[in-house]
């Protein structure tokens, strides 16, 4: 038997960044489609952004304006995006302003007013804003929902048949969604939210319906910007295959005597976090991984939450590891992330989009606390659940990832509360202060390695000029992680 043949629907791109991920390649042509949110969401801002992304001389946009802003008020403020084309105003789009229409007509005679329009000039997208106010206008004048509910049907069988894509605009608040009629002719839903958390403000968005085809499910993230919406789709990077290589090369980490204690170094293509206190070495142990990768030709990304970039290279250079040349030569990118509404999908979007433009090898996070604080509170709520996406979409691309972590401790306990999140990391190693004989020490262990054996030592270390340097292990004491060891010699014998 022959496959059943299927009518080939058309995909409209929405010129959003990431928005035609979520909603599976594009919004469908032709189709009756509803953007609805609460007030400054960015619901107009959208539909200019389709609009100028799709409006041509053949099949221009018509924008109906009702008992809202005039449209010289609206486009005064949607030209500071850079999405904005003044050439296309008047050839491809088209501004309606139907508010003396709806003042003065009932349901039908808004239709005739809309549908004289569109024959006159044949367009490709058609956008109501604010629909909400149509809406409240009739019910005022004594329309009930089954006029409403004919009129939206008539709207859309109309527009259809003319094979334009329809953006009704509405302010609506969730509730409706159950009983208003709208919803339920409409072959799209997008809902646009703006939360408040504490200090911060996210923007998400949702597809709530959208016929015919499969979007991603759930809440994404958006920003908008001078260039207008970007989404974030919240899977980004975790669609992907794993492309870990299938024969793992060991990679030095720039300090050989800890590359022996991993087995000849760190297997290419792992994740690995280093875990310690403040000013244990962290962070120069991270630059070393990414100095040495440099010095082998592997392009590298250093992504900082807590230092600005020009700190960072400075104090590379203290330890005599040259960042300008190789960011210059465009083989090294460091990224400041520190606004404090960050989400996991925009960090996951930067880092990526970096890695892709210079074909990064090696990836440091510095740190995964700092990272922690600049996320918004909703997703810093659900770190385990952000570091998985996160730690997950960066080892699909086959990179390996080196993390810092701070941990709190004092001298006497050690504590693996953070660990938590150890089970994303293939290796970890940690670092911690000891008192031996009224000195603070420090002292560095590999706790986990997934790739193979390695070392059980507990070294002690030094940050000398160069950066890390280890000693031998330790010998003679009991209770070294205990933070205040003691000589093997007070132990008694009985």
């Amino acid at each position: 038997m022959s496959k059943k043949e299927k009518v080939n629907i058309g995909k409209l791109p929405t010129g959003v960044p990431g928005l035609d991920e979520i909603l599976g390649g594009g919004l469908p042509e032709y189709s009756f489609n509803i953007i609805a949110g609460a007030p400054g969401c960015g619901k107009t801002t959208l539909a200019h952004q389709i609009v100028f992304a799709n409006a041509t001389p053949e099949r221009p946009a018509l924008y109906f304006t009702v008992l809202g802003e005039p449209a010289i008020k609206m486009l005064r403020y949607q030209q500071q995006f850079e999405f904005f084309d003044q050439g296309k105003l008047n050839s491809c789009i088209r501004f309606i302003n139907l508010s003396q229409v709806v003042l003065e007509s009932d349901l039908d005679g808004v239709l005739a007013a809309i549908v004289k329009e569109v024959n006159a000039c044949n367009p490709g997208i058609v956008v109501m804003d604010s629909f909400r106010t149509v809406v409240r206008r009739v019910q005022g004048g004594g329309s009930g929902e089954m006029e409403l509910q004919g009129f939206v049907q008539r709207l859309a069988l109309h527009l259809t048949s003319w094979q334009a894509t329809t953006f009704l605009i509405g302010e609506y608040v969730e509730g409706e969604l159950r009983d208003n009629p709208v919803f339920t002719v409409a072959d799209g839903l997008l809902w646009l939210y703006q939360q408040v958390e504490r200090n911060s403000i996210t923007r998400k968005l949702q597809v709530m319906k959208l016929r015919g085809q499969a979007s991603l499910p759930g809440l994404h993230t958006f920003r908008i910007t001078e260039s207008g919406l970007q989404a974030f789709p919240r899977t980004y990077g975790l669609e992907r295959s794993a492309e870990r290589p299938a024969a793992q090369q060991r990679l030095s980490c720039g300090v050989a005597e800890l590359d022996k204690m991993l087995g000849g170094g760190i297997p290419e293509g792992d994740s690995v976090l280093i875990s310690g206190p403040s000013g244990t070495g962290k962070s120069v142990l991270a630059t070393q991984f990414i100095g040495e990768g440099l010095k082998r030709g592997e392009p590298g990304i250093i992504v900082v939450f807590e230092e600005r970039p020009k700190e960072y290279i400075r104090r590379a250079d203290n330890f005599g590891i040259d960042l300008k040349k190789p960011q210059s030569e465009g083989k090294l990118e460091i990224l400041y992330l520190r606004p404090l509404d960050l989400s996991v999908d925009e960090t996951v979007h930067e880092i990526l989009l970096a890695v892709e433009r210079i074909g990064a090898k090696r990836v440091i996070i510095d740190s995964l606390s700092g990272f922690e604080i600049a996320l918004a509170p909703s997703f810093r709520a659900d770190f385990r659940e952000s570091l998985y996406r996160m730690i997950g979409a960066l080892a699909r691309s086959g990179i390996t990832i080196l993390s810092t972590m701070e941990l709190e401790e004092t001298l006497t306990t050690v504590s693996f509360r953070s660990y938590a999140v150890s089970f994303l990391t293939d290796d970890i190693i940690h670092l911690r202060y000891i008192s031996i004989d009224g000195q603070l020490r420090r002292i560095m262990v590999v706790v986990k390695m997934r790739g193979g054996d390695h070392s059980k030592d507990i070294r002690e270390y030094e940050i000398k000029s160069k950066g890390v340097v280890i000693g031998e292990r330790l010998k003679g004491y009991r209770g070294l992680i205990s933070g205040i060891p003691g000589p093997w010699e007070t132990v008694s014998s009985d």
